[in-house]
């Protein structure tokens, strides 16, 4: 990757950004057909592989923002993500009939993981997941957020939360190979490959570890990538290099405040047009046909 015009390389979302920038598409008309942009994850059928990321706390940004965020994923028939939050607010959340994975934080109080892994699994979520970056602030000393502290994961304490629910459970905030062979050895169903927006500086592109990931854990471990993912293209990159599905962040979060659930609804409807539109000009009649073939290194003027 050049990284001659990157203007901050300490800048972990500008490096993502300048990266998904510098993977270029070919096109394929032969044999193409109008695409089928649906997915299967976990015994649901979705419209598209588009979702929303596991926001929290999304009332600075609308009123019930995070049961309107889910309202709006549901009208466009995308799965919906669920961060932080209580569990009244989980249930308002699924009152939507939204289909939501809910994301767990690495609480300090092992008791309260546990508690709210139950909660959500009887609430009826589709899966289960903790986001394991967010145990440490930039101080290198155990997160705190609000007045609650968080706590680093060991593979055993994984194995233990994997085991307490029977729901899927993802792993969000892989981004390394090494971190995903042991969610593989925890029995985990998925990852999400993240760097939180920035959490970690000079972190590596998530489409950057993707493909290494993907060659180890092979079919395993349903992968699933965010940061940076902003429109239908972006989407289609990180589908060829092998993400089954994408997380829409803080693109999202204007049309939420301005328009509610319409809007996001609106938003993900268009990226998802966009990712049709890539698919049929490159002979993609469905998801399993994004392949990395399709991708060429700018930089070193080849095919990836």
């Amino acid at each position: 990757m050049d990284l001659s015009h990157v203007k901050n390389t300490r800048d972990a979302n500008e490096l993502t950004r300048a990266y998904l920038d510098s993977l270029l598409v070919e096109a394929r008309y032969l044999d193409s057909a109008v695409p089928d942009t649906s997915l299967s994850l976990y015994g649901r059928t979705f419209a598209t592989p588009i979702m929303t990321a596991a926001f929290s706390h999304l009332d600075n940004v609308r009123a019930n923002g995070m049961a309107l965020m889910a309202e709006g994923a549901k009208k466009a028939g995308a799965c919906n993500w669920a961060g932080m939050g209580e569990e009244a607010e989980l249930e308002k959340i699924l009152a939507t009939g939204a289909a939501t994975v809910k994301i767990v934080k690495p609480y300090a109080d092992r008791k309260l993981v546990f508690r709210r892994l139950e909660h959500a699994y009887r609430a009826g979520v589709l899966a289960v997941g903790m986001d394991i970056d967010h145990s440490f602030d930039h101080r290198g000393q155990p997160d705190v957020i609000g007045d609650t502290a968080m706590a680093p994961v060991s593979l055993e304490e994984l194995k233990d939360f994997v085991q307490a629910t029977p729901l899927p459970f993802v792993v969000k905030g892989v981004l390394s190979v090494q971190d995903a062979i042991k969610c593989a050895r925890a029995g985990v169903r998925g990852i999400l490959i993240s760097h939180h927006h920035g959490i970690l500086p000079y972190a590596v592109p998530p489409l950057m570890a993707l493909p290494a990931i993907r060659r180890e854990v092979g079919d395993g471990l349903d992968l699933f990538v965010d940061c940076s993912i902003d429109t239908g293209c972006d989407a289609f990159k990180a589908l060829a290099l092998g993400a089954k599905a994408v997380c829409v962040g803080r693109a999202v979060l204007p049309s939420l405040g301005k328009d509610g659930a319409d809007g996001v609804a609106e938003y993900l409807k268009k990226m998802t047009e966009e990712l049709a539109g890539m698919m049929a000009r490159t002979a993609s009649r469905d998801l399993s046909h994004i392949g990395p073939g399709l991708l060429w290194d700018a930089a070193a003027e080849r095919p990836l």
